[in-house]
């Protein structure tokens, strides 16, 4: 089973990732709702930085990189984008206050840190990686 893809960073490749991770988690028998909620986690990440992080240019690239050990699912999402996107400084948006205002948007992080058990951004130089973990079971 491959656990280890390369993407360009266009949004075209988001289907290609959700298909690879839930191709890789196939053969761990998670429910429905546990499996969609590690899609839509690993989705918004790779959206995030594909979009915000690299500005959608395709001559950028994306290392996704599954392990699961001990039940617990790891996907480690690597990218040598030098922009100012910082995920480290995210704060969480006040929810009642966006359905307030009707604003779209903006509520995706919130989504991934509570869907996955660890959310870890650490940044070398122009090397970035994301490390997401979920518990399976």
């Amino acid at each position: 089973m491959k656990n280890a893809i390369r993407i360009s960073c266009s949004r075209h490749n988001l289907k290609v990732v959700r298909d690879f991770v839930s191709s890789y988690l196939a053969a761990y028998g998670l429910s429905d709702l546990q499996l969609n909620q590690i899609i839509l986690a690993v989705d918004e990440v790779v959206a995030n930085l594909i979009i915000h992080a690299n500005h959608e240019d395709e001559s950028q690239f994306l290392d996704l990189r599954i392990t699961i050990e001990h039940q617990v699912f790891e996907i480690e999402i690597e990218d040598d984008s030098n922009s100012s996107y910082q995920p480290s400084l995210y704060k969480e948006p006040d929810l009642q206050e966006h359905i307030r205002i009707g604003k779209k948007g903006g509520v995706g992080m919130t989504l991934v840190n509570r869907i996955m058990d660890r959310v870890e951004f650490t940044t070398t130089g122009t090397h970035n990686v994301c490390r997401l973990y979920k518990r399976l079971g």
